[in-house]
């Protein structure tokens, strides 16, 4: 029995899509909204429920969840002769060494999941990662990636938007805030060899996720200001379904806006903690994960991190901590 487990973003899902259309496998799928990062335990404890029945779990794919955080999952399935197949680029942590693992990680600010996928696979399925990149708004590396294969400056729009409209649909307290469960979008996209006739396909998927985008990034653009200087700015967004699905795209957005900036969406939860996305300065992507991990609940890579659960009290710390943090690096 195999299990596909992957982060329910679009760099994600398109690293699954690129696996799967290069190495078809019938597999368990084990995904969630993208802040679900603890996902290999999902496999860990059906192997500890089954215990007379060790080969219930022959193998695992994971893909876009940090290592560093399912560690303790990971070493479990391994210890039980459990062979995984280990890509991401977010915190690893230290990689075991053991022949059951083979891991592709590579934690460069400018790679993502699906980008490490298409090299492994030689560019089979280069336009999927192209999607992706944008998605997970590594803008310079999916243009170099498209320019290289000869995407049009028309077909590299149309797919940006595709990712970004795949991610934005990741985002959310809980599955039912989403668009379209992550492991139903997978099979959705699967369809399609190339996402360019995806986009082409009447009542298609990037249809009803742009209509969907649109009228929530018209809402998101009366945040409240938090605080906006030079070094950052912090806005918040209320206790909606509409503002936790915006929350990453809208930072991401506000990133592209102003690249010299770090940003931060803060979405109110109903215990009255913040979820916190942060976006480095895309001209200094580093050390969002940095700031993140410093609370309760925080995670992430260099360029873009979070925080799921920031209790009130700590918001002034946390501006504080990215004011600090980027300050000395506008400076010199």
């Amino acid at each position: 029995m195999h299990y596909d487990v992957f982060n329910g973003d679009a760099d994600g899902i398109i690293a699954l899509v690129q696996l799967r259309l290069a190495q078809p496998k019938e597999s368990i799928l084990i995904t969630g909204v993208k802040r679900d990062i603890s996902l290999l335990k999902q496999v860990s404890d059906c192997l500890k429920d089954r215990c007379d029945d060790i080969d219930s779990v022959n193998s695992v794919t994971v893909l876009d969840i940090s290592m560093e955080k399912n560690k303790a999952a990971l070493d479990h399935l391994l210890q039980n002769d459990v062979d995984v197949f280990y890509v991401d680029h977010h915190r690893s942590g230290d990689i075991p060494d053991t022949e059951q693992l083979t891991a592709l990680i590579n934690t460069d600010a400018n790679t993502c999941t699906s980008l490490l996928v298409n090299e492994y696979l030689n560019n089979a399925y280069a336009h999927w990662a192209v999607v992706a990149a944008f998605g997970d708004n590594m803008m310079a590396s999916a243009v170099a990636l498209a320019n290289s294969v000869g995407l049009t400056q028309a077909q590299q729009k149309t797919l940006s938007a595709l990712g970004v409209y795949i991610n934005y649909n990741g985002y959310g307290r809980s599955v039912e805030d989403l668009h379209y469960h992550p492991a139903q979008l997978y099979k959705l996209l699967l369809n399609y060899s190339d996402p360019l006739e995806l986009i082409d396909g009447e009542n298609s998927v990037f249809s009803s996720l742009e209509q969907a985008y649109q009228n929530d990034m018209v809402k998101a653009e009366s945040a409240e200001v938090l605080a906006d200087n030079q070094i950052c700015k912090v806005v918040l967004l209320a206790d909606e379904a509409w503002a936790r699905r915006i929350s990453g795209v809208f930072g991401n957005e506000l990133a592209n806006q102003s690249p010299d900036k770090a940003h931060a969406v803060l979405t109110l939860n109903s215990d009255d903690t913040y979820t916190v996305s942060v976006r480095a300065p895309l001209n200094n992507k580093q050390g969002a994960d940095e700031i993140c991990v410093q609370f309760p609940t925080g995670g992430g890579r260099a360029g873009a991190a979070g925080i799921n659960n920031l209790p009130k009290e700590m918001l002034e710390a946390f501006i504080s901590a990215v004011s600090h943090y980027y300050a000395p690096k506008l400076l010199t």
